[in-house]
């Protein structure tokens, strides 16, 4: 797909749209935002836009079409997929002025947001009602709620709660063509057609640009336990994930911690914990309710079920600040990992059950390629996030056979009943990879949508497909 420049006559209209105090050309704006947390990949916007209205969107995404220039939505920069990089050049859109909490619906348990607001500012706002968003990825302090919803973005706590797809209720949208709809209505059931709230969660921006959302919300837990359980190996500790459910309880989190990540974490925050001998793997394990002794029944069980698969020390944190510092642990893996190493990280997801055979699978495929792999994720979900470290490979080799050994990961992914992204998306890094997962027609599906959608393709390019 071929595009224009922006020119110094199309730029003028853009500031006339938008107002000139809200369009950028300067370098150090391109630079900030030709960049998210992908790896160190980096494509310059032509110029940045920071909107503060649907309409103004809409008048900008209309400017776009006529003179087939790319437009590339951004949220917080916080995207693990290149979803949000300009790769055609173009209008960055960046949401961060969307920032309002509309209302908090105490009456409904639902808000309206706009998707600029940081997740974990919205997770405590609603907390001051005695209220629940329980979607909170480890990036919830920086990352957008828009940003969430365009990567269907999960989090430790959906395991019990669920995903972001169940408390999204609706959606305002600007379509690409400069339209603006609400998607879907603010009611607990929805059978009135195609529901286009749900096909906008996980589009990644191409669709559509949302500009408010709202969210079902639900009561509040206040009490809970955290259990830190060890385990002298990595499958011992994903095989006891799926037989703490089979045993009749739902942690509101359990996530997977491999020992070198542990290690890694502690010599990038600081944190005060120490590895014991023999220990290879942990299981982060949260329990949560309104009565604390059924709480510590359930804690009972995963006790017998963590003894029967060769647990060899639990920890219970026992004060605020050590669930805290247990949990910062967990949150911090990804930035810790990307300090010390080279990497590329994948996000996989397959039934918990399959755990076992997926990190297995995972070791041995590092072992024929000649790299290393630090895992982790949220185990209860069966998501796991790889993360790839170059250790001994050769530059070549790195550049031009990785490939083959992430390729190899998604067959087996795919192999087990599960797929290449639980919620980072496909965006820019992994849609080479879609046909593992998807046969021709589905893709030719997915592509026919979005040219109902974009017919001219303007809508963050080049992602997905």
């Amino acid at each position: 797909m071929l595009y224009n420049s922006v020119t110094e006559e199309i730029l003028e209209k853009i500031r006339h749209t938008a107002g000139t105090a809200n369009v950028f050309v300067d370098d150090e704006s391109l630079e900030k935002y030709a960049q998210d947390e992908t790896e160190d990949l980096k494509y310059r916007p032509e110029v940045v836009v920071k909107a503060e209205t649907p309409e103004v969107i809409a008048a900008l995404l209309k400017l776009c079409n006529l003179y087939n220039i790319p437009l590339t939505p951004r949220g917080g920069g916080t995207g693990l997929s290149g979803g949000a990089l300009p790769i055609h050049g173009g209008i960055l859109l960046s949401m961060e002025r969307f920032k309002n909490i509309i209302n908090i619906d105490t009456a409904n348990l639902q808000a309206v947001v706009e998707p600029g607001v940081i997740t974990e500012e919205f997770i405590n706002a609603v907390a001051e009602h005695g209220l629940l968003y329980p979607v909170d990825p480890s990036s919830k302090g920086s990352c957008f709620i828009g940003g969430n919803v365009a990567h269907c973005s999960g989090g430790p706590r959906v395991v019990k709660y669920g995903t972001i797809r169940e408390y999204i209720l609706n959606l305002e949208v600007v379509l690409p063509s400069g339209e603006i709809i609400w998607t879907g209505a603010n009611t607990l059931k929805y059978a009135s057609g195609y529901n286009l709230t749900q096909l906008m969660i996980g589009s990644e921006g191409t669709l559509g640009i949302v500009t408010k959302i709202v969210t079902k919300l639900i009561p509040k837990h206040q009490q809970s336990v955290l259990m830190l359980a060890e385990f002298s190996g990595n499958e011992t500790a994903c095989a006891a994930v799926s037989a703490i459910f089979r045993a009749g309880v739902t942690p509101s989190a359990l996530e997977f911690m491999e020992r070198k990540g542990v290690e890694w974490v502690i010599r990038y925050d600081d944190i005060r914990f120490d590895v014991n001998p023999g220990v290879e793997a942990y299981l982060l394990i949260e329990l949560d309710g309104d009565n604390m002794d059924n709480i510590f029944q359930d804690c009972d069980r995963v006790n017998e079920v963590l003894e029967a698969f060769g647990c060899s020390n639990v920890l219970f944190a026992d004060t605020a600040m050590q669930k805290e510092e247990l949990w910062r642990m967990r949150r911090t893996m990804a930035e810790s990992v990307k300090s010390n190493s080279v990497y590329k990280e994948e996000d996989t997801v397959v039934p918990r059950a399959a755990l076992p055979e997926l990190i297995k699978g995972i070791k041995e495929t590092g072992s024929r390629y000649g790299f290393d792999s630090i895992c982790y994720g949220h185990a209860g979900d069966g998501n796991l996030h790889v993360n790839i470290i170059k250790a001994g490979m050769s530059d070549s080799d790195w550049k031009e056979k990785l490939k083959d050994g992430i390729a190899e990961i998604f067959k087996l992914t795919t192999a087990l009943g599960g797929t290449i992204s639980g919620e980072h998306g496909i965006g820019l890094v992994q849609k080479e990879y879609m046909p593992i997962k998807y046969s021709e027609v589905h893709l030719g599906i997915m592509r026919a949508i979005k040219s109902v959608f974009d017919p001219n393709h303007i809508l963050n390019p080049g992602k997905i497909f």
